[in-house]
């Protein structure tokens, strides 16, 4: 029976796969001995099949057949992507900024979601497309109406570190339907957060093609 996945396998891996789950624990010697080939050529695929996990192996005993589909150890990758692995420039307006400039600021940096900060580079407040969509379209005066009326405020704000988990910040952005999650750390001002990245939707889209690519071994 032959092993299904989500990884291409050479017609020499797949039978190394085989081979291994039939009668594993089995030297890479071995595996060599039974294909006709030397240790050195086979290297490279015994690599290829260990760091996708379909393989385990130990020293002076041998490779194993993990017993894992491809689908389960994909699982496992995308368990283990970090928010620090994909997160991009954040894009910040100070707390005294108008709408306007917010606005201006949100065209030219071509993004959907800005943060606010204070003096102290600590995060105060969120404003997306619709908060600014929402105050351009009454008969205010956008060039003097500050963006601490219009913005969400802390404790308010959804946010995220550098260590979690993307899948986790995935489950965020669809449960909460937002466009992005500011990436923070604590400090002893303003709100005891500053802002050093976002993780966006679009974050989320090269996740999915690094892992189609095959890019995060």
């Amino acid at each position: 029976m032959k092993v299904v996945n989500t990884i291409e396998l050479t017609v020499r891996q797949q039978y190394i796969l085989d081979l291994v789950r039939d009668n594993g624990p089995i030297t890479g010697e071995q595996i060599a001995e039974s294909l006709n080939l030397t240790r050195a050529t086979l290297r490279p695929d015994l690599a290829i099949l260990t760091m996708a996990g379909f393989l385990d192996a130990r020293p002076r005993v041998g490779y194993f057949y993990t017993g894992k589909t491809g689908s389960q150890l994909l699982t496992e990758k995308v368990k283990k992507i970090t928010v620090q692995q994909y997160q991009s420039i954040p894009v910040v307006v100070d707390d005294s900024s108008s709408v306007y400039d917010a606005i201006c600021t949100m065209f030219l940096e071509d993004v959907g979601t800005l943060f606010v900060v204070d003096k102290h580079s600590s995060l105060t407040g969120v404003l997306s497309r619709k908060d600014l969509l929402r105050a351009s379209l009454g008969k205010q005066q956008l060039e003097s109406m500050p963006v601490s009326i219009i913005m969400t405020r802390m404790p308010n704000i959804t946010m995220c570190m550098k260590d979690d988990l993307i899948i986790e910040v995935a489950n965020t952005l669809i449960t909460k339907q937002i466009d992005a999650l500011p990436v923070v750390r604590k400090i002893e001002k303003g709100s005891g957060y500053e802002v050093i990245g976002r993780v966006t939707k679009t974050s989320m889209t090269k996740v999915l093609v690094d892992l189609a690519n095959d890019e995060l071994l």
